[in-house]
């Protein structure tokens, strides 16, 4: 389906070197606020204490947060689980606290705030565990990447799965700078964002490179940089009606999905928005660069129709 066709081919790579350094920079200062300021990791990773608390009517995640912040506990994360009624605090690790204490702190200021208030479960999580959590997240992010190369460069020519990898991950250390620079809290729910952003990239990458196989078998005399052109204008269409029903889902999780996905929608409109980017303006200029060619991508089938051809001939 198209809602609008753009006649003439819009020259994106006449502006590759342009969007490229532009994705440099920004690239490089990912990694600076990386370095320097590191990610804000949540209780999922640093390990600490999760309580559950119930209320017979629909808790107010405000005033609990206040009653929290008034006996000097801060970076508590407070939200709805499952129902209105059920609240989620998340605490990191308190060093002059046990768990004992510190459930029994907060218990008080809650029953202080409203008496009505449940305490039904507290849960520790240990250092460790956050540690074989950071281990096994960065172990997901490895094995997708491969995964992604392998499958690009039997699909396509390895040239693209270079481009799209160099592509996907500018879009991942770009969301983690962001995270780090604003010190907002990553935790596993931001790690799943960051797994489906590159899913979301590396198809609209495939997107595009299909294309552009397709133009190198239709358009024997024009050369790479109007090949690649005309396919990524030819897709512009799908490119902006796709992006952009998924990027307002992803806006009313933003502002109406509450704390609970708040960080999780973040990251994926962060990565959404580069992505698109990315995969155009970074991955194609990339790609071409590494020279490919129509040679590359069907050179071995024109090769092989030839031979069948004089051996079926007479």
């Amino acid at each position: 389906m198209e809602l609008f066709r753009i006649k003439k081919d819009i020259p994106f790579m006449s502006y590759g070197r342009l969007t490229t350094s532009i994705s440099l920079v920004t690239f490089l200062l990912a990694i600076v606020f990386l370095v320097s300021r590191g990610l804000n990791y949540g209780v999922d990773f640093t390990g600490g204490t999760v309580m559950e608390v119930h209320y017979p009517h629909r808790a107010n995640i405000e005033h609990i947060r206040n009653a929290v912040d008034n006996i000097g506990l801060k970076d508590v994360t407070v939200q709805n689980f499952g129902s209105s009624q059920d609240v989620l605090i998340r605490l990191p690790v308190k060093k002059e606290l046990s768990i004992a204490q510190l459930s029994e702190k907060i218990a008080a200021a809650l029953k202080a705030d409203d008496a009505s208030a449940e305490v039904r479960r507290v849960e520790s999580v240990g250092s460790q565990v956050g540690e074989e959590l950071y281990e096994n997240g960065g172990l997901a992010l490895l094995l997708v990447c491969a995964g992604i190369m392998a499958y690009l460069a039997v699909r396509f020519e390895w040239r693209f799965a270079v481009a799209a990898i160099i592509a996907n991950m500018h879009d991942v250390i770009i969301i983690l700078g962001f995270f780090a620079f604003f010190q907002w809290e990553f935790n596993l729910t931001v790690l799943a964002a960051i797994l489906a952003v590159l899913g979301y990239s590396v198809n609209e990458s495939v997107v595009v490179f299909d294309r552009v196989r397709e133009n190198f078998k239709k358009m024997r005399k024009a050369n790479a940089v109007q090949v690649i052109d005309n396919a990524i204008t030819r897709t512009m269409s799908r490119t902006i009606i796709t992006h952009l029903m998924t990027q307002t889902m992803v806006c009313s999780m933003l502002f109406f999905g509450g704390e609970t996905l708040h960080n999780f929608s973040l990251a994926l409109t962060i990565g959404i928005l580069f992505g698109i980017y990315s995969s155009v303006l970074v991955a194609c200029p990339i790609a071409m660069w590494l020279g490919v060619s129509r040679a590359n991508l069907i050179g071995d089938t024109e090769k092989k129709t030839k031979e069948d051809e004089a051996a079926l001939a007479p």
